[in-house]
């Protein structure tokens, strides 16, 4: 029975696991290829020259390369159980209903963790090899800016084989499991009328360790502005962290206003803009799992750039050469991870509600209309994030400008906020539209008969 149940549930739910499958596969290639990059920038390496160890330590890239491995498998947990979250959430009615026949707890979760394996164990493994390519094109970047000798030749590790087994593998299966636990414990009626209507409210744990996030950010905001320019410069990935913490465990309760300021705006565009309106303010949990990864790209994105921005606009220069690259290059797959993780969130957000679209259609809705409405929608995630995601740069950048320079406020040429702000709206639109487009191409009547 655990295996049909496996079975049925990547057959219903295909968009889910694919983007499961991806969120694994871009987490196992950044994990793998800073694994490799970890080896290759170790002072201790057989045959490298007193003077090469001296500037791979001078440059401090053996301590970026431990930091960026940090980051990368920090922000591989976060996407990948973001993502297979959302896909076990899916499955809720259809769990509740083998609940109601009869099926065990253990046979739920069993079922839960098949998917999981069945999604992550090729795209670790693919993972690992594509690490490889990205690692060797890592060494070199940091050779061209100076950042290591040439002498420190790249070399092939398979130690990232087991990191990325563990990352990409038992995160994923360990994030399913825990995300039907709870469901697979209630009694089947509790569950099939949870899975109709939704869980209500944050839970006991969760609103007051998202209140203790964003205070504990605001405090060490506080603590940083009276510190040195380059220890508080230090400390800001933490306060962005912190708060983007707690604004995805305070989800709605955060989010759910500023999309409400939003959408009011949005809704004053037409009959498609009203109903997206409407939707946005309907579905807070649903929409605000979308919103949360978009905030970390907006919101780490305008830090990291704001802060070299501003120290060449103030001081003419933004620090030496290959520290800036790597920064970016750091900043880059951040903001992949979370980007990865807002597309699959919005598209089995539009996936689930294809029975919505088709309903839309029989009572006389015109595709146009349907396609305005869900473009509409994008404008609201995307503002919403947008709105939120400065905020959160601005609160982490005031503390390190203020100490550097005098002025809590950033200096942004005009290009990247404008920049940010296009490439939020289209990940949002395209993650939005391509479902419900496929959707409309399907005869109505067929879907509805179909979910």
């Amino acid at each position: 029975m655990t295996t049909g149940l496996a079975r049925a549930a990547l057959r219903a739910h295909r968009p889910a696991f694919v983007g499961t499958a991806v969120a694994a596969l871009f987490a196992a290639t950044v994990v793998s290829a800073s694994t490799m990059m970890l080896g290759t920038t170790s002072t201790d390496r057989a045959g490298l020259s007193p003077a090469a160890r001296r500037q791979i330590t001078e440059n401090g890239v053996g301590d970026m390369a431990v930091v960026l491995l940090i980051g990368s498998i920090y922000m591989s947990i976060f996407v990948v159980v973001s993502t297979m979250g959302t896909a076990v959430a899916q499955q809720h009615r259809e769990l509740a209903m083998v609940r109601s026949i009869g099926a065990k707890p253990r046979q739920i979760r069993r079922a839960v963790a098949v998917q999981a394996l069945a999604a992550s164990v090729p795209a670790a493994l693919v993972g690992f090899v594509l690490g490889g390519f990205g690692a060797r094109w890592w060494h070199a970047g940091m050779v061209d800016h100076g950042l290591l000798p040439a002498e420190a030749a790249f070399r092939f590790s398979w130690l990232a084989l087991p990191v990325c087994v563990g990352v990409a593998v038992v995160t994923t299966t360990v994030a399913a499991l825990l995300s039907a636990l709870r469901f697979s414990l209630l009694r089947p009626a509790r569950a099939l009328s949870e899975a109709a209507t939704g869980r209500r409210g944050l839970g006991l744990l969760r609103a007051p360790l998202g209140v203790l996030a964003v205070a504990g950010a605001c405090v060490v905001s506080v603590l940083l502005s009276e510190q040195p320019a380059d220890q508080a410069g230090e400390g800001a990935f933490l306060v962005l962290i912190l708060f983007c913490v707690g604004a995805g465990l305070l989800g709605p309760r955060l989010i759910g206003p500023a999309a409400r300021l939003v959408s009011a705006v949005v809704g004053r565009f037409g009959p498609s803009a009203r109903l997206a309106m409407l939707n946005v303010r309907s579905q807070p949990r649903r929409f605000s799992a979308a919103v949360v990864p978009l905030i970390l790209v907006v919101g780490f994105g305008l830090t990291k750039i704001g802060m070299h921005t501003t120290a060449q606009h103030r001081t003419g220069s933004a620090g030496s050469t290959g520290e800036v690259w790597l920064d970016y290059v750091g900043t880059g797959l951040y903001a992949g991870f979370a980007a990865i993780a807002a597309a699959n969130t919005l598209a089995m957000i539009s996936f689930e509600r294809r029975r919505d679209v088709a309903l839309l259609r029989v009572v006389g809705s015109r595709r146009a209309q349907v396609g305005a409405m869900a473009a509409w929608e994008a404008v609201v995630v995307a503002g919403t994030a947008l709105l939120l995601g400065t905020a959160i740069a601005l609160a982490t950048l005031a503390p390190i400008l203020s100490t550097a320079f005098g002025s809590a406020l950033p200096y942004l040429p005009w290009p990247i906020p404008t920049g940010v702000a296009t490439a939020t709206l289209l990940l949002t639109l395209l993650s939005t539209g391509l479902p419900v487009r496929a959707v409309l191409r399907r005869r109505a009547i067929t879907v509805i008969s179909a979910t």
